[in-house]
């Protein structure tokens, strides 16, 4: 089942900015309740496994059987699995359509999917979880191009991100290539998310 509730909530208990804004941990760097952080104890190497996959998983809101069908595939490609499944979820339609822009969060670019609002090389598909490929095409239909909320959200859009190619003005963009590691969250330890799937399978 898909986290709805307050997402600074969860980032504040798992240390770590799913939003990838700092500022759910800016002002409150600690988990919440009364108590924050008072008692926890440090995690055991399968709590710091736990973590690491809690906090991918959250970042791009994938429930648990979607998370572990994509990395099941991540296991067959020939690439560093972690690192294959990073790409994989990056390749994800809602978060492209984060990435260039057209919403201001994960959550909110599901929602623009689920409604129908956006095209892959012309057609429309209303499926967050679609795996898009390197060459494809993302635009906002004709009907939804005068929303406010993704105006408002491509003109505060400053981020440059390098493996995808924005057209504000037409709406649309283009995912051109494959991330690098570096270029994706360096605070994800994708090896702990291996041996937790070792461990687990």
């Amino acid at each position: 089942m898909r986290y709805t509730g307050p997402a600074w909530k969860k980032s504040r208990r798992l240390g770590f900015s799913t939003l990838e804004t700092g500022k759910e941990l800016a002002k409150r760097p600690y988990g919440p309740g009364q108590h924050g952080n008072a008692r926890k104890k440090k995690p055991s190497d399968y709590g710091k496994q736990l973590i690491e996959k809690q906090k991918l998983r959250e970042m791009y809101g994938v429930n648990e059987r979607q998370f572990q069908r994509l990395y099941n595939l991540a296991l067959k490609s020939k690439e560093v699995t972690g690192f294959a499944f990073m790409k994989i979820l990056e390749s994800r339609l809602d978060n492209l359509v984060y990435r260039m822009g057209f919403a201001r969060t994960r959550r909110g670019a599901r929602q623009l999917v689920n409604h129908g609002h956006i095209e892959v090389n012309g057609k429309k598909v209303d499926i967050p979880s679609a795996l898009c490929k390197v060459g494809d095409t993302i635009s906002i239909c004709e009907r939804a191009q005068s929303f406010k909320v993704i105006k408002e959200s491509l003109e505060s859009n400053t981020a440059k991100i390098a493996y995808v190619q924005v057209d504000p003005n037409k709406m649309c963009g283009t995912y051109l290539r494959e991330p690098l590691r570096d270029e994706l969250p360096l605070d994800i330890n994708e090896s702990q998310i291996v041996e937790y799937y070792n461990r687990n399978l």
